[in-house]
């Protein structure tokens, strides 16, 4: 393994131009019984705080590494989200990072699309990119870049109505940010302003319509960083330097 290559720093999130991936699963996480027990009470406290908590299966970040200076080595492991409650547990160091991916998905005038999350997550208010938790593979299936690439539209299209194939995004940054959690960022092609929010409203709608409450509840276009500012409520941490990445590289 070699040294990581240079990261663009900003506001405390490292972004990384990774073009290869290589994802290898590790054993799960051994906790001592006094871990195991602060992680419940941790949960349980958690979920009276916000009953739409579900402990599903959810694959974490076990490690990082680099195969010269182009291709990252992302190890995985299979845990539940009640793993992440560990992180409120003050001192505590026995947590692994998340693993998520998310898409950028542009409008063919150079803005970038960005979504705030609804009352009914866990994180109600905060604006961020579409997307979500890596899932472990399920029936001996591996997760490699193309289960990511799949992953990624299929947050797209469930958060925002836009629907493409998955072989029309790539891998185009690599984040790590609060809590060590590494982001998996994936660009996608273009697309008229016009269409992501006709595309955004019907999806909603048909949301509501079913009885269900969409994970977002807004989307907005955005030209460059400053334009965040203007946005009520909390930003995800990787979101300021990623619209600073694509507007930069957009010119």
């Amino acid at each position: 393994m070699t040294k990581a290559p240079k990261a663009l720093t900003s506001a405390g999130v490292d972004v990384f131009d990774v073009p290869r991936l290589r994802l290898v699963e590790a054993e799960p996480p051994r906790l001592s019984p006094a871990d195991e027990a602060a992680r419940d009470r941790a949960w349980q406290r958690a979920v009276e705080a916000n009953p739409d908590l579900f402990d599903g299966p959810v694959a974490a970040c076990a490690g990082v590494a680099w195969e010269g200076p182009h291709r990252l080595v992302l190890s995985w492991t299979r845990v539940t989200y009640r793993h992440y409650a560990l992180r409120r547990v003050p001192g505590n160091r026995a947590w692994l990072p998340s693993l998520f991916v998310y898409v950028v998905q542009p409008t063919d005038d150079g803005r970038m699309l960005i979504a705030r999350m609804s009352s009914s997550t866990s994180t109600p208010g905060r604006w961020q990119l579409p997307g979500g938790s890596v899932e472990p593979p399920q029936d001996g299936a591996e997760l490699d870049e193309e289960a990511l690439r799949a992953h990624a539209a299929r947050e797209l299209v469930e958060e925002t109505g836009v629907d493409l194939p998955a072989r029309q995004l790539a891998l185009w940054a690599v984040t790590r940010g609060a809590h060590r959690s590494i982001g998996l960022a994936h660009l996608a092609p273009p697309r008229p302003a016009k269409e992501l929010r006709e595309a955004f409203e019907a999806m909603t709608a048909a949301e509501r319509t079913a009885g269900r409450a969409p994970e977002l509840d807004r989307i907005t276009l955005v030209s460059c960083p400053a334009e965040l500012a203007g946005l009520a409520g909390p930003h995800v941490d990787y979101l300021e330097p990623i619209v600073r990445r694509y507007t930069n590289t957009a010119r």
